[in-house]
């Protein structure tokens, strides 16, 4: 089972999320509360289970309503996801990935943890 990690930065806090390998699957923006950081979370709980992937590395995609997940290559040639809330705020993003199935690996992991993952706080570095 995955987890949320609850951090605390110079500026505020943030999560991520892991794998039940330890991976990070996914990463918040970063939140001037804890509270506000602990609802990005819910957020996410409540959003990945059902949100759909909008593939934008393929021309002509299906624009999806919200919630969803976009697939994208960034500047460098990578494929990266970010979470999409019912509202269109962005609430998690990925990491860079070399192959467009492993980003794809990483929507369905996003899909399979957060919903039932825990929260640890992880003390402040």
């Amino acid at each position: 089972m995955g987890k949320f990690i609850l951090k605390q930065t110079n500026t505020g806090f943030l999560f991520e999320l892991k794998a039940a390998n330890g991976e990070i699957i996914a990463t918040s923006q970063v939140y001037t509360t804890k509270d506000s950081c602990r609802k990005g979370i819910a957020s996410v709980r409540n959003n990945a289970p059902m949100a759909e992937v909008e593939d934008h590395t393929v021309e002509e995609f299906a624009v999806l309503k919200h919630p969803k997940f976009e697939l994208y290559t960034d500047k460098a040639g990578k494929t990266r996801f970010h979470l999409k809330a019912k509202n269109g705020e962005i609430i998690a993003v990925s990491q860079s990935y070399k192959e467009k199935a492993g980003a794809v690996n990483g929507i369905e992991s996003v899909k399979a943890n957060a919903p039932d993952a825990d929260v640890e706080e992880a003390p402040k570095e």
